[in-house]
């Protein structure tokens, strides 16, 4: 499956209730930012943070950032802050808790019935879904693949945790992280996400080394609750100049053994073949 997939390094959380974050937000240098409905607002502000969707959402686009909003999970909530999400401009939805591919299927239902509502194109509002227990966690292929929209999958290490009975420790994530970017990578859309905890934000080197380990095994992008983490994220979800200048020239070598007639061909002391270069193509568009 192919899909158009945003090229998002790091998503920035933002509370929607806390206006001195959302009126900054814009300038943290995150690739999207999510203004968040759910566990970042207390149950009583929720219905202003809503209300305020449409100044938060111009807000925090001034910096160019793609803008996500993070829906509630019960029904009735989830329709509320769809409606409300969608006619005030938001690119994406971030849907929580999901239960299973008709979930996701009924939340894109609901927010088409938005679409039409405020004059938008249907399907212009993209979904990043996350898993966060153990029945979603064995359903997280079929609920990547479920419906066009979705864009990006990740497995939310603290509800999960919650639910398994375990601490959110790197041991106890490692497995359920894997299946969530597998799971991802065969539907054809975004591994979110890393292996690991988030690191105490004085530790920022250790924050570093879980990303570039968590990128090695092949996540693409995460998301962060603090602006610090973000150009760490940047840095290492980004493609790094260097590689792209490798990427380019494992390519342009590959080109022309094709050219000659060969399916494979020496390059810098390795021997490359067609997956080594579709990795090398991926980096290069993700340099843009």
């Amino acid at each position: 499956m192919t899909r158009d997939l945003p090229a998002w390094r790091s998503l920035l959380y933002v509370p929607a209730s806390a206006e001195k974050f959302v009126a900054r937000a814009h300038e943290r240098g995150a690739d999207a930012v999510i203004l968040d409905l759910e566990d970042g607002v207390a149950p009583d502000a929720k219905a202003a943070a809503r209300a305020g969707l449409p100044a938060s959402v111009a807000s925090v686009r001034r910096g160019g950032a793609d803008v996500l909003v993070r829906i509630n999970r019960p029904l009735r909530l989830a329709a509320q802050d769809i409606a409300a999400a969608v006619g005030a401009g938001a690119d994406a939805l971030v849907c929580t808790k999901i239960m299973g591919a008709e979930h996701v299927r009924l939340l894109s239902e609901l927010t088409a019935e938005s679409e039409a509502e405020a004059g938008r194109a249907i399907g212009s509002v993209r979904f990043v879904v996350l898993v966060e227990d153990a029945p979603a966690l064995a359903h997280a292929q079929a609920i990547a693949a479920a419906d066009p929209r979705v864009v990006a999958l990740g497995v939310g290490g603290e509800d999960l945790a919650t639910d398994l009975g375990a601490e959110p420790t790197p041991d106890a994530l490692d497995l359920p992280k894997r299946m969530g970017l597998v799971a991802a990578r065969a539907a054809g859309v975004l591994p979110l996400g890393f292996i690991g905890t988030v690191a105490g934000l004085k530790d920022l080197d250790g924050y570093r080394a879980m990303l570039r380990r968590s990128r090695a095994i092949g996540f693409a992008s995460a998301s962060c609750v603090h602006p610090s983490q973000v150009p760490i994220l940047n840095e290492e979800y980004g493609a790094r100049p260097e590689e792209v200048e490798r990427a380019k020239r494992l390519v342009a070598a590959f080109e022309a053994a094709l050219a000659d007639g060969k399916g494979a061909v020496a390059f810098e002391g390795d021997m490359i073949d067609k997956p080594v270069v579709d990795r090398a193509r991926r980096v290069i568009a993700r340099a843009g």
